[in-house]
């Protein structure tokens, strides 16, 4: 029976060494956080802004109707794929009353070309007149002054009594006679120069008019020509959303009823995306770019930015920010354009694609994980004693206080078994790393992980570093 007591009396003494054994280590491992590691490595970096969009042709034109009024189709002369030229005639609509107006107008310069004509010969005829008027004016005065001459010989010879009164009267007719005709010359002549002023005036006349018809005659031609559908560029028919027979109606913007089809210059193809209004900043023109399309995963092509757009888009409507009613803090995004350099002969326009836009490239800089990265206020890195002895105090000094608020980011880097939050800047980043341009050296041990311990993670705790992966889980669990 004594025996027994003794051997309980062991027992429980070993379990309860044991027991202060393994509070003692509990109590010893007490506040240490187990946490994933890392190295600051150097190496190169790339950065890259993804963003995703639509394969689109650099240029391309929406043909519609440019008529009057609503008018139906009634030939066709392409098909969807066709390659056209530049001037090149793809459709007609209806022109019925606009190739009469042309007849018409042409009919009207013909009578007025006749006209002009018949203006014409009245007016040579009235110079022809003019003319004559002159000549004969010329003989009169000659005549006149031959009557003139005799008329003076016979007075004198008739004051000296050696020609006969019979005689002198005579003379005296004959020259009466060509001053009369002298006169009905000179009232020849203004009629002749009557007629010829008011034959120039109907000459210039039927020449106004004839201009005038003629530029009728260019309005109504340039009328009829927009029933004639023609392609502006070189290029491929990718849309062809009408039938002949429909009616189209012009002005009507986005609208299926005024598109009749679509050309693009297929020799330009573009990569039209949008990207984050927070990446915007670093994207430059030529830079290059990888561009992968969902219709051809396996293949990447290359490409260049050539135009990056000013205004923000709204992310749920598409509508321009400067254009919205409502003032919105909903993301946005900013368009834009890569040109393919060699892009193969089958895309088509609408291809959904995503464009990973190099906007910096640097050689064995120093780096470490972008999720290492915590930001911390300046106040919670200050030693417990420290802070106890401020609220001890009872004291507050606003500029400390604001000076305590201030947000530092920097990296937790574990020295001598615990984590010691060192404030870091950095440079460009990558896909999975980020640059650290001052606030560390090569090959200096940080804590990477996991997200949760490192938001909640406070200054100088003690650490234990785990790098195991985690478990796998049973999928039917």
């Amino acid at each position: 029976m004594k025996k027994n007591w003794k051997i309980l009396l062991a027992i429980g003494l070993l379990l309860l060494v044991g027991g202060g054994v393994f509070a003692s280590m509990k109590l010893n491992q007490r506040g240490i956080v187990t946490v994933q590691s890392g190295n600051v490595v150097r190496q190169d970096l790339t950065s890259i802004v993804t963003a995703s969009g639509e394969i689109k042709p650099k240029n391309y034109i929406n043909l519609g109707a440019n008529t009057m009024g609503p008018a139906p189709i009634t030939e066709i002369l392409v098909k969807e794929g066709d390659r056209v030229r530049q001037g090149q005639v793809v459709a007609r609509l209806e022109s019925t009353q606009a190739g009469a107006d042309v007849v018409a107008q042409r009919a009207t310069i013909d009578t007025a070309l006749a006209d002009s004509a018949a203006s014409e010969a009245a007016l040579r005829a009235s110079q022809d007149a003019v003319n004559t008027a002159e000549a004969t004016i010329a003989r009169s005065k000659a005549e006149l002054d031959r009557t003139r001459l005799n008329l003076d010989r016979a007075t004198q010879l008739l004051k000296d009594q050696l020609i006969a009164k019979q005689d002198f009267d005579q003379k005296k007719a004959e020259y009466d006679t060509a001053v009369a005709a002298l006169g009905e010359s000179d009232a020849r002549l203004a009629q002749a120069k009557a007629q010829d002023s008011q034959a120039r005036q109907q000459l210039t006349s039927s020449q106004k008019r004839i201009a005038q018809y003629q530029a009728g005659l260019t309005r109504t031609n340039d009328v009829l020509q927009k029933y004639s559908v023609v392609s502006p560029i070189d290029g491929v028919v990718t849309n062809l959303p009408v039938r002949m027979g429909e009616t189209v109606v012009p002005g009507v913007q986005n609208s299926a009823a005024s598109t009749i089809m679509t050309v693009a210059d297929m020799s330009l193809i573009t990569a039209e995306v949008k990207v984050d209004e927070t990446d915007i900043v670093n994207v430059k023109l030529d830079q290059k770019a990888d561009v992968t399309i969902d219709a051809m995963p396996t293949m990447i092509f290359k490409g260049h930015v050539t135009e990056i757009g000013n205004t923000a888009i709204l992310r749920s409507t598409g509508v321009a920010a400067s254009q919205s009613a409502v003032s919105s803090q909903e993301a946005k995004d900013f368009k834009v354009v890569v040109v393919l350099d060699n892009p193969p002969s089958d895309l088509r326009p609408g291809l959904s694609c995503t464009a990973k836009i190099i906007t910096a490239t640097k050689s064995g800089i120093l780096t470490i994980p972008i999720q290492a990265l915590t930001i911390r206020q300046k106040g919670d890195l200050e030693p417990e004693a420290k802070k106890g002895a401020v609220e001890a105090a009872g004291k507050v000094d606003p500029v400390a206080e604001k000076a305590a608020k201030q947000e530092l980011q920097g990296v937790f880097v574990i020295k001598d078994g615990k984590a010691e939050f060192r404030k870091v800047e950095t440079g460009i980043t990558g896909a999975t790393d980020i640059e650290v341009t001052s606030g560390l050296q090569d090959g200096e041990q940080i804590i990477t992980g996991s997200y949760k311990v490192i938001r909640t993670l406070r200054n100088e705790a003690k650490v234990k570093i785990d790098n195991k992966p985690p478990a796998k889980t049973d999928s039917n669990t």
